[in-house]
């Protein structure tokens, strides 16, 4: 067994509360090679990207069908219903991260999976605004708990050498989703296929049915060894890295010997009391929050005010009709999954500071820019979306890098919390205001309001290029421990 016990006699479960655990676990994770084990987890965790993609593309793109009776939703109950969605993983998110640093990821990626397809299927059964918009939030509540347990996971299990590249890629994959979302929009919304005021209810009900999916597949990935290490699990954690690393040595793969700098000594705690979680993000670690911070606020307005709204100014100003949105959100969905798959592997190379800065800040110009030709109607719908499509392809790596961010720079023990705050607060200020704001400013009519609004998208990420490019850490290729210390580590 390569994890020692000190100080206080254990059990053979679990080491007693306040021993101290030695532990290489770190060092044996990252010195493993790309392997068959990481495809399995991020196409069993990443999944839930592809279902928030989903989600949100076939709210927006099916808002034609949601205005038509019995539904008669108004251009604000379509920013409402947006909303809702993110309160509900505001909410879930906090919750759920709270639970994940207490209990365990494995326990948490399984409970929030099941609420998101109960909830987002019940969506599908909506009969009224207030319905929908209750299962909208529960089903937000859902993915907001996902995104903490499985960054958290995704991060512990990963090696140092790809972490980066891994991240983007995941999390760009919520425009699988979107993609996906597009094209269920098309076919359910085609009245010689199906009545479209049973489509949108179909849509909805297939993603419950796909996240049963999930579930299945997600009964092969671990428990995060380097969580069970912290909270005295030490023996089970062995039993983990172990088992990972065989499936390595009989593929015939020769691993190198784990580092012998890269043991951590952490005194075994049940959980982190809330004022330390507190005095960590905002007194030790207070650059690592307001660079976070000015991240996620940044894309999430940018992401959340145009994507959601983006089927209403297709309506509004181009005349699409709503049957024909999932047309023009389909390439949009692709041109922003590729951009994280082109640049991914330059946040590990070139590094975490230049890659973020030049993301953020190339996606700023480029909004302001595409912003303007919507304001002289320089393109129609087509062209328009061509635009869009080259902005996104960066934005979607910015965003991405946001969450890889947060994810790597704060401590172990408050990982899952850390990320949830931050989602949080960002999708609070930025997600959840950003549909209301252009909802509104896309019911006026006017191109000058939605370009101001296209501006205040573009100064947040400008001012998030700046911070992330000066303060940011230089975490590629580097352990999380090295990165940032367990909060109990002696």
């Amino acid at each position: 067994m390569a994890t020692k016990v000190e100080g206080v006699a254990t059990t053979p479960e679990r080491a007693e509360i306040g021993s101290v655990v030695d532990t290489d676990i770190a060092g044996r994770l990252d010195r493993l090679p790309w392997g068959r084990f990481h495809v399995l987890v991020i196409v069993a965790l990443g999944i839930t990207w592809v279902l928030d993609g989903l989600e949100v593309t076939l709210a927006g793109s099916l808002v034609g069908a949601l205005r038509q009776p019995p539904m008669a939703f108004s251009e604000f109950d379509v920013g409402l219903a947006a909303s809702s969605y993110l309160v509900g993983a505001v909410t879930g998110a906090v919750g759920f991260g709270w639970l994940t640093d207490r209990i365990g990821r494995k326990k948490l990626f399984f409970i929030t999976l099941a609420l998101y397809l109960v909830a987002t299927a019940a969506t599908g059964l909506s009969w009224n605004v207030v319905s929908f918009c209750f299962f909208r939030f529960l089903t937000g509540a859902g993915i907001g708990g996902e995104y903490t347990a499985i960054n958290s996971t995704i991060q512990e299990l990963v090696p140092a050498s790809a972490r980066g590249w891994t991240n983007l890629v995941i999390n760009g994959s919520f425009w699988i989703g979107a993609a996906l979302g597009s094209f269920m929009s098309i076919v359910l919304l085609k009245p010689e296929v199906i009545d479209p005021a049973w489509g949108w209810r179909i849509a909805f009900l297939t993603g419950g049915a796909i996240g049963l999916v999930i579930l299945f597949l997600r009964r092969w990935i671990p428990e995060s060894p380097r969580w069970l290490a912290t909270h005295g699990y030490t023996a089970e954690a062995d039993r983990v890295v172990s088992q990972i690393e065989k499936r390595f040595t009989d593929a015939g793969v020769t691993l190198p010997p784990p580092d012998p700098k890269k043991h951590t000594k952490i005194r075994v705690r049940h959980h982190t009391p809330l004022s330390e979680v507190a005095r960590a993000m905002f007194v030790t670690s207070r650059k690592e929050t307001i660079v976070g911070l000015c991240l996620m606020v940044g894309q999430a307005f940018f992401y959340n005010a145009l994507f959601f709204t983006y089927a209403l100014v297709l309506e509004k100003f181009y005349d699409v009709p709503g049957g024909q949105v999932g047309w023009y959100l389909l390439p949009f969905a692709l041109g922003s999954f590729l951009g994280p798959v082109a640049l991914g592997r330059l946040f590990d190379t070139v590094g975490r500071r230049p890659m973020i800065a030049f993301t953020y800040g190339i996606s700023a110009v480029m909004l302001a820019g595409a912003g303007y030709l919507f304001l002289i109607d320089a393109f129609g719908a087509v062209g328009q979306t061509a635009v869009w499509m080259a902005v996104f392809f960066f934005a979607s790596a910015a965003a991405s890098s946001a969450y890889l961010t947060v994810a790597e720079t704060f401590p172990l023990e408050i990982r899952a919390l850390a990320i949830a705050a931050f989602y949080a607060i960002g999708t609070g200020v930025g997600g959840v205001s950003g549909p209301l704001l252009f909802g509104t400013l896309v019911e006026s009519g006017s191109r000058e309001y939605v370009f101001a609004g296209y501006l205040l998208g573009a100064v947040l990420m400008g001012i998030a290029s700046i911070v992330g490019g000066i303060w940011g850490t230089a975490a590629e290729g580097r352990s999380l421990e090295d990165v940032s210390k367990p909060l109990a580590s002696v």
